[in-house]
């Protein structure tokens, strides 16, 4: 417990570094030559590079048995939603200048933007059902509803593979990561306790015959 309430507060302040860096960067005057773009491009990797991090948190603590690293989960996704609401924001306020009628056409007619939408848009009741009070309220509910985040991570890496004109390795490479990270909640699906379900299902129905 004592390790935990050190962990926390360090884990709360790692990820405002980024942030951080990007006010000093912007304080600097070192956004590079085009500043909306690169505010635009920093805010939505760390968006998924932390939305990664809150998804790694299932199988490390299966792996691991650190059963209170379930704790973190919540403000991972919080931060997440967080660097996302501010990459949208970039979009709405310096990209467009709140100009409704061009982000609704930016919208249906550009997909990386259509799928990128999507994913902020589903993030949104993730972040706001993620009150301890919404869990109780919502019961087996939430945890369907928060199975989202999955569609989430898809739409924020295929957003950033199209967003990208020429070198696709930085998208490609979450996508691995992506899939490792859903591939492994797949096989813990259909191998529980490393059978397969569907041989478990018939195993089942076959000593019950017996």
């Amino acid at each position: 417990m004592i390790m935990l309430s050190r962990l926390k507060p360090a884990a709360f302040l790692a990820c405002l570094i980024p942030f951080g860096q990007l006010l000093y960067n912007a304080y600097q005057g070192d956004l590079g030559v085009n500043p909306i773009e690169t505010i635009t491009r920093f805010t939505g990797s760390w968006a998924l590079i932390i939305l990664f991090v809150s998804l790694s948190i299932t199988p490390l603590r299966r792996l691991t048995g650190w059963t209170d690293l379930i704790k973190f989960r919540r403000m991972l996704g919080l931060f997440a939603f967080f660097y996302a609401l501010l990459h949208f924001s970039t979009f709405l306020v310096l990209d467009h200048f709140f100009d409704f009628d061009r982000i609704a056409k930016d919208i249906l007619k550009r997909p990386y933007v259509t799928v990128g939408f999507t994913g902020f848009v589903l993030m949104i009741p993730l972040a706001v059902t993620s009150t301890a009070k919404m869990i109780r309220r919502l019961g087996k509910r939430w945890q369907q509803l928060h199975r989202l985040v999955y569609l989430v991570g898809i739409a924020g890496v295929i957003h950033f593979y199209w967003l990208v004109k020429s070198d696709i390795r930085r998208p490609v490479q979450y996508g691995a990561v992506l899939a490792v990270l859903l591939g492994y909640r797949l096989v813990k699906y259909l191998l529980p306790s490393g059978v397969p379900r569907l041989f478990q299902r018939g195993t089942s129905l076959k000593t019950t015959a017996e």
